[in-house]
């Protein structure tokens, strides 16, 4: 309820006619100041008339003015700025230290406006309660959402690369090496690919990079995923269980006690198994990452660079067992856009903002707008409303979207969400 009060205050969405202190006096105005989040008052700098004075100073917002004492604002003199208390249930007077009373004032809601607010937030998560909205507005406005949100979600996942640097001593081959396995995870197996990546140092892993045969052991044996082909009787996994026994001595390591791999209702090419494979490939092909992965300008040149050629085990196979009687493709063009998105544009974008390069930012950008846009349920759910996307820096402003505003029922601040209030609100709002 604070943060609806505070939205509202913030946009100006009240029935100014009905602006009073709970004393009578008359209330006006005219700047409501600057929104605060950290400590202190709600609104720092109001200009606000109140019986015709003119008062400069902070508001202050609360559900209940005896929250006020509740969060001992009376004993603390950075509220003693507050020029005007605004409360949904006036249930007592506050002061300032020095004992003069603070003017209060119940919110003056427009009509219907909180019933229209809570349904919006608590509408069923599988659907968007906002079509009608999204359907209405200007192109101008969807697509100047769209490229702060494409740029909010590429400005996360390059704060992600630098949690790693910070974890890997600046390595930025460290780094791109626990990008690319988390990317190799696709959403469902990322998170333990990316714990993996850490209990399997790159450093360790390059020492035995012309022997594709070590990659494999070391990775699929750090994720405990020899054990099923071992009791399998399957020759390949003894082999790597004795790679792994020896190589884990030299080395010392230590496996995750669990990583949580998922693998029901899952398409075959994504077992981590395969996956695993595949990343021991491309460390095998490739000596380095960061410097091919930074100059990749092209779709063609990536599909160039992830299309690695697997051991004979896994061209095969999915998962252990039985060959497969035709050989199966490496990588799809499909998992080279999405490994575009998920590590060549983010390196490159992370690597441009370290060094100050403007050139290679700019080239993450256009490569992540010559992408073909990802079709996965989040992006038709609004396609299906009529939107056009067409590239990938379109789509991962709809996965930021729903993922960070509808999911979280964070409607106030998206700036559909906001309209759609707004243009209910507006009506009524007017003197």
């Amino acid at each position: 309820m604070e943060r609806l009060m505070q939205y509202v205050w913030h946009h100006r969405l009240w029935r100014a006619t009905e602006m009073r202190t709970v004393d009578g006096e008359v209330i006006q105005v005219i700047d409501p100041g600057l929104f605060n989040t950290n400590s202190g008052p709600d609104f720092f700098n109001a200009k606000v008339k109140i019986g015709g004075h003119l008062w400069i100073g902070n508001i202050e917002i609360h559900v209940r003015a005896s929250d006020w004492h509740h969060h001992h604002h009376d004993t603390d003199p950075a509220y003693d700025s507050v020029i005007l208390h605004v409360v949904h249930v006036s249930d007592t007077i506050i002061h300032r230290q020095n004992g003069l009373p603070i003017p209060q004032m119940l919110m003056p809601w427009a009509p219907g406006f909180k019933i229209d607010c809570q349904r919006l937030l608590d509408h069923d998560i599988n659907r968007l309660p906002c079509v009608a909205t999204i359907q209405s507005m200007s192109h101008l406005h969807l697509q100047d959402w769209i490229t702060a949100l494409a740029y909010e979600r590429l400005y996360e996942k390059t704060d992600r690369i630098l949690s790693y640097l910070e974890r890997l001593d600046h390595d930025w081959e460290s780094a791109a090496y626990v990008l690319l396995a988390r990317a190799l995870g696709f959403g469902v197996n990322g998170e333990p690919c990316e714990r993996l990546a850490f209990a399997m140092p790159l450093p360790f892993l390059a020492k035995h990079r012309d022997n594709l045969l070590s990659l494999e052991a070391l990775l699929l044996g750090q994720a405990s995923l020899i054990e099923e082909g071992f009791t399998m009787g399957e020759e390949y996994a003894l082999q790597l269980m004795k790679e792994y026994a020896f190589l884990s001595h030299k080395f010392s390591l230590k496996r995750p006690s669990t990583l949580g791999w998922k693998m029901s209702r899952m398409r075959p090419t994504n077992f981590p198994h395969r996956r695993l494979a595949t990343l021991a490939a491309m460390l095998h092909h490739h000596p380095r990452l960061v410097s091919p992965l930074l100059e990749i300008k092209s779709l063609a040149e990536a599909l160039s660079f992830f299309a690695v050629e697997l051991s004979q085990y896994w061209t095969y196979r999915y998962t252990y067992g039985m060959p497969l009687s035709h050989p199966i493709v490496a990588m799809s063009q499909m998992t080279v856009n999405s490994l575009v998105i998920n590590v060549v544009v983010p390196l490159q974008y992370a690597y441009g903002l370290s060094h100050d390069d403007d050139s290679l930012t700019q080239r993450a950008i256009d490569l992540l707008m010559t992408t073909p846009a990802e079709a996965n349920t989040v992006v038709r759910m609004f396609t299906d409303t009529g939107l056009k996307i067409a590239t990938a820096f379109a789509s991962q402003a709809l996965i930021q979207l729903r993922r960070k505003y509808c999911e979280e029922r964070k409607c106030l601040y998206c700036r559909i969400g906001h309209r759609m209030l707004t243009e209910k609100a507006r009506p009524a709002i007017l003197p």
